[in-house]
Formats: C-alpha cells, structure tokens, sequence
C-alpha cells in the first residue's frame, strides 16, 4: 500500500486489527509496554520520547509539503512504536550521556522518516537503529560529561 499511497485507519492500527508482524499491529499495548517499562526505569526516557519527537516532527513538516502521510500514521504504524520501546532503549548501544541519548533518538527518529517516505524499503527501523548504534561511539565523544574543575 505504501507505492499506491493509501492510508490504513487509525483506529485499527491502534488496537491491533491489521495484518502485520510482531510489533506492528497493536500501537496501543506498545505504548502502554513503553509507559510500563519507562515508569519502572528500564531504560532512559530520553531515547524514545526523542525518537517519537524527531518522527513527528519531520513527518509533519514532509506532510505540509505534500511529501508523505500525516504524522500520526507515521506514528502508529509498521515497526516504529516496537523499535521505540524495545530496540532504540538497548543500554549496550546507546549513548551514555543524557545530550547523547537525545541526539541518538533524534537521529533515529529522522532517518526512519527519511528512509520511509523516500526509500524502497517496507520497513527501516532496524536499518535506522543500526546506522545510529554505529555513531555512538562518536556521540559519546562528543557528549563525553566534563569533570568537575577539570
């Protein structure tokens, strides 16, 4: 559906009444996961919410230009809220600072929005965390927290 640009409902994206993979078909309970996960302190905040944001965002500004579907739909469907909660929060490959985590949730977030509206692929969530994964280390570097009176 994505080469003949037709929208799937909101609704059904949200509550899990569409085909799909694991982790594509019930936004809801993903989201309700993430909240679950993010109360008891699982993982950092920052990371998700700054991918959630950045995807928002940059579909929305895309959307106001006629270049790809509203934000919302970006939001809820494929494997977005599953990569939120589960693969972008992974404390092995995430940056350590809180500047850092921003930044690597902001880049997901863009090259999922990028990838989505002018790449061939179905999905590319995993492609996304992967590229960013390869820029922690330089992330880390530059975020790197300064000693105090150093």
């Amino acid at each position: 559906q994505k080469f003949e640009h037709k929208l799937t409902d909101l609704v059904p994206m949200l509550v899990g009444n569409i085909g799909g993979s694991l982790g594509e078909t019930s936004a809801a309970l993903l989201i309700a996961c993430g909240l679950y996960m993010g109360v008891r302190r699982l993982f950092d905040w920052r990371l998700p919410v700054s991918t959630l944001v950045s995807v928002a965002a940059c579909s929305g500004l895309l959307f106001l230009f006629d270049q790809g579907p509203p934000p919302q739909f970006m939001l809820l469907s494929g494997g977005l809220l599953f990569g939120a909660v589960f693969m972008v929060t992974d404390p092995v490959s995430t940056p350590t600072t809180p500047k850092g985590a921003w930044i690597f949730g902001l880049g997901v977030g863009l090259l999922v929005v990028l990838i989505r509206v002018f790449g061939g692929l179905p999905e590319c969530v995993m492609y996304a965390v992967l590229l960013m994964n390869a820029a922690t280390p330089h992330i880390n570097r530059f975020t790197r927290l300064r000693p105090f009176g150093g």
